[in-house]
């Protein structure tokens, strides 16, 4: 929703003004995916001027670092909610694929956390995204251990930080660029040997899982 006031001055407007920036930057990456949005992009979306932008935010990537915060709650809770009624490896792998598959802007800015935007910010929203990120990975962990009680806290965190992993390398795949489109049209069995994104995902952290107590 667009601001009803031009210049933000009291803390509520700010408030206001940046959530709506991080609202149209999520917007604006649901449609043509966090790589290719520039701080321009989201300067116009908004009716701002870059500068003004970066009143709020330090740089574009300041922006996507924290989407992914808030996202990456959301799919923490979800993950959460389904390991609260998994059992094995098979159902914990289950919970943690359908929390991703289902929240394919966190997919994205997962897939560019450290190739992009862990890059030009500032010390302190690193930290506060490192901290962040390691109490989630803990977090989910320990609901994991409920599940799968041959694992480990330190086995449940793992677990998540792979497939946090398995997310980067397989959700690409979910959108090729438009010259890749045209030849997996013309030749259909090279793309037959790209998996689907859900299934495959959901198998790689359920090997991943059996396999995590043999390396006690």
């Amino acid at each position: 929703m667009e601001a009803s006031f031009q210049r933000a001055r009291r803390p509520e407007q700010k408030t206001e003004r940046r959530e709506h920036i991080l609202a149209t930057a999520a917007e604006l990456a649901q449609h043509a995916g966090v790589a290719r949005v520039s701080l321009g992009d989201i300067a116009v979306a908004v009716g701002l001027a870059k500068s003004a932008v970066l009143r709020y935010f330090g740089t574009r990537e300041e922006i996507y670092l924290q989407l992914a915060v808030r996202e990456g709650t959301a799919w923490s809770a979800a993950a959460g909610a389904a390991l609260s009624r998994a059992s094995g490896y098979s159902a914990a792998a289950t919970a943690l694929a359908d929390a991703y598959a289902d929240r394919p802007l966190y997919c994205d800015l997962t897939t560019h956390a450290e190739t992009m935007l862990e890059h030009n910010v500032s010390v302190a929203a690193l930290r506060v995204y490192k901290v962040w990120a390691i109490d989630t990975y803990f977090t989910v962990g320990r609901q994991i251990t409920v599940a799968c009680p041959q694992l480990s806290d330190t086995d449940g965190a793992s677990l998540v930080m792979a497939a946090s992993a398995f997310v980067a390398k397989l959700f690409p795949l979910t959108r090729p660029p438009e010259a890749l489109r045209q030849l997996y049209d013309r030749e259909p069995e090279i793309a037959r040997v790209f998996p689907p994104f859900r299934p495959t995902l959901q198998r790689m952290i359920a090997a991943t899982a059996a396999g995590l107590p043999s390396t006690h």
